[in-house]
């Protein structure tokens, strides 16, 4: 289903994205129990954040409290998104689920057909003292393995703080406009902006490379404010 970074447990946020660090382990979850929930839409936003692995399965990255989908106790963070009301989503990006989560009216119920990981070594906890050879902790390799659709691995430095800090501030931004996180796709954009000189020359940038996200026009200026916030070190 997905990976996880130097955890085994079912946590999004060490969600395996396109970057791990030379000396990271990862964790395979495999599919478990499926689950068919039926959900009425009594609010605008169901309070989901949507991600996927990059290979054709979105997955509940987390879950606002209080919100509808948080009053359903039987849906969790981790759980794979197979299908809306029958339609399949598998080799759907987030967005695409995201937005069509998001379509449909108010006062609706609809089917929410779902996978959840597998639960095993719920039981296992780091080890305590070192392994032979005073060996250092998983993550802290300098190196970042950067893993690409197209072309082979490379090992690239460590992002720069105004990168972690414009990518960071992108990434908000994705959540709050689209229902969704993706680092790379935020750094995409960050690598893009950083030397757009105004909002129309971010937006003509994003279009040539982006334009299947249709980004509407205040997004792309809050990402404009932001990637210059992080410029001069403001948070």
């Amino acid at each position: 289903m997905f990976c996880t970074l130097n955890t085994h447990k079912v946590d999004m946020e060490k969600l395996l994205g396109g970057q791990i660090g030379l000396e990271d382990f990862i964790f395979a979850h495999t599919k478990g129990q499926r689950k068919e929930v039926q959900v009425l839409k009594s609010e605008e936003a169901l309070g989901l954040t949507i991600t996927d692995n990059g290979a054709g399965y979105a997955f509940i990255k987390r879950i606002r409290e209080g919100s509808v989908i948080d009053r359903i106790p039987v849906i969790s963070v981790g759980d794979m998104i197979e299908a809306i009301d029958g339609r399949s989503l598998v080799g759907a990006r987030h967005y695409e689920v995201a937005k069509m989560l998001k379509e449909l009216p108010r006062g609706r119920t609809f089917a929410l057909q779902l996978t959840e990981p597998r639960k095993a070594f719920d039981m296992i906890g780091p080890r305590a003292g070192g392994g032979r050879g005073g060996a250092p902790p998983p993550g802290t390799g300098r190196g970042t393995l950067r893993l690409r659709a197209r072309g082979p691995a490379t090992v690239e430095e460590q992002p720069s703080a105004f990168e972690e800090r414009a990518v960071a501030k992108v990434d908000d931004l994705l959540e709050s406009y689209m229902g969704i996180r993706d680092s790379e796709l935020a750094a995409t954009m960050v690598e893009l902006g950083r030397d757009a000189r105004d909002p129309d020359a971010l937006a003509q940038a994003l279009d040539s490379q982006l334009g299947d996200f249709a980004f509407p026009d205040e997004f792309v200026f809050d990402v404009w404010g932001a990637i210059g916030d992080a410029k001069v070190g403001r948070c």
